[in-house]
């Protein structure tokens, strides 16, 4: 898929799900009839309007990648008005309000907060609207160990990650960086502020976590490069890490294609106590390390609100480029058994396995300063992409408090949510190959029609699912 057709694509997936709602879903997923698609239009604002998405070098690949190389799941939303030009990636870095009027950091601009994500996602008590414009009350909960995977070195990630909470009222963030081979990585090799991609991954990932999990430890581990054999030894640095504080989550915002001998790479993510989350992807399609029956597969939506000053929140859609479908070499694990018997899917391993907020134009706030290539100072982005999903969902989890002992126990009590209310079902949209996966309604005598290949079980509603 052309990455200039992003723009076109993302305001057209309504109308692709109104034009294939006839369409059967591939072979290996058994779908259902689409439902009457409602309005669902994105507001962010007059500043916000005419935007466009920028896809660093660190998140594009190519199919020679396929068991060698990985890449981040990252896009960056740049307002076309509102934003000064600025340095970072392509120039979206905008400078913050002296006194912000709202929780919002920049003048004029919109998007998702910690408290408006705690809102959307069931992590504090309901409010109407989950309006990231007023919302200040923030998730709470959080012990342990989340790490974060990533290649080479953000210097300025705890600094960011300071300023992230401060501007939103977060508690101040527990955060360790760890060199996985013991020297300090150096920044991304690619040059050019426009090249900093990993610099906003790492950032990335460390606020999502402490937005979801604000009194958990984090801990940045920094892999040597973006080689699966150099990735693969900072999980196994992660593991330990984690162990050691008693348990908790691994997160990986990065992938490469499917290649025949991944699983031989499953005891990476099969530490005691630890339950490892890994994105889907921003691509129709398929990544490993997502793919892995050992990992929690986290997939993409967006989120839809208001055509009015409230930005009401109403309900989230698939999102068009979030990964998902059959693998093509893991069988069916035991946990979606259930989905097999009811003939949902048909003897793969099929991801997501849960979703949350990942469409660039209803991205989230990052901090990122001189990391990404700015001058000193508070720098602030709207970042999107399956890599948002991936920390969020490992936060919630550790917020959650349960600490199972593996990712199967993880998956199979997620899967044990079939009907019950903990997991939002995603009923509208559409993704995959040729737009040809349908999300859809699920009914009380089918629960297994909740699950789909585009947000899988579908969306967090409280923490009662983990």
């Amino acid at each position: 898929m052309a990455k200039n057709n992003l723009c076109d694509l993302q305001r057209l997936t309504m109308i692709a799900a109104l034009s294939l709602a006839a369409a059967a879903a591939q072979a290996q997923v058994v779908g259902g009839s689409s439902n009457a698609v409602p309005d669902l239009s994105v507001h962010r604002g007059d500043s916000m309007e005419g935007g466009q998405i920028v896809i660093p070098p660190s998140s594009q690949w190519n199919k020679a990648d396929a068991g060698q190389r990985v890449h981040t799941h990252l896009q960056v939303f740049v307002p076309a008005r509102g934003a000064q030009a600025q340095p970072g990636i392509s120039g979206s870095g905008a400078l913050p309000n002296a006194s912000p009027a709202s929780p919002q950091p920049v003048a004029g601009m919109f998007a998702e907060t910690p408290a408006s994500l705690a809102c959307v996602y069931g992590q504090v008590a309901p409010t109407t609207g989950c309006n990231a414009n007023t919302l200040t009350t923030n998730a709470s909960g959080g012990s342990r160990a989340v790490a974060v995977v990533d290649a080479y070195d953000n210097p300025t990630a705890l600094a960011d990650l300071q300023a992230y909470s401060t501007q939103f009222g977060l508690p101040t963030p527990n955060l360790t960086i760890v060199y996985a081979a013991g020297v300090n990585p150096g920044l991304d090799p690619a040059t050019g502020t426009a090249a900093r991609g990993w610099e906003i991954e790492a950032a990335l990932d460390v606020d999502m976590v402490h937005a979801m999990a604000p009194g958990a430890h984090i801990y940045l581990v920094e892999a040597a490069g973006t080689s699966d054999t150099q990735l693969l030894a900072a999980e196994d640095v992660a593991t330990t890490l984690v162990k050691g504080a008693g348990g908790g989550e691994v997160s990986n915002s990065w992938g490469g294609p499917e290649f025949s001998t991944e699983m031989s790479y499953d005891t990476h993510f099969a530490g005691a106590n630890v339950v490892y989350f890994a994105s889907t992807g921003d691509d129709p399609g398929l990544e490993w390390p997502s793919t892995s029956a050992n990992v929690v597969a986290a997939g993409g939506t967006s989120l839809s609100r208001n055509l009015d000053a409230t930005y009401s929140y109403r309900l989230d859609t698939s999102w068009i480029l979030g990964g998902g479908g059959p693998s093509v070499y893991v069988p069916t694990p035991s946990y979606q058994k259930v989905l097999q018997n009811a003939g949902r899917i048909a003897g793969f391993r099929t991801v997501p396995d849960i979703a949350f907020d990942a469409n660039p134009y209803t991205g989230v706030w990052v901090s990122c300063s001189q990391s990404c290539g700015n001058a000193a100072g508070v720098w602030w982005y709207i970042v999107g992409g399956t890599s948002v999903a991936s920390p969020a969902l490992a936060g919630i989890t550790n917020s959650a408090g349960s600490f199972l002992a593996s990712s199967a126990a993880e998956l199979t009590r997620l899967y044990s949510n079939l009907g019950n209310g903990n997991i939002n079902d995603i009923q509208y949209g559409t993704c995959g190959p040729r737009v040809s996966y349908l999300a859809r309604l699920a009914v009380p005598s089918d629960p297994a029609l909740q699950y789909d290949a585009c947000t899988g079980l579908g969306t967090p509603n409280g923490r009662g699912a983990f």
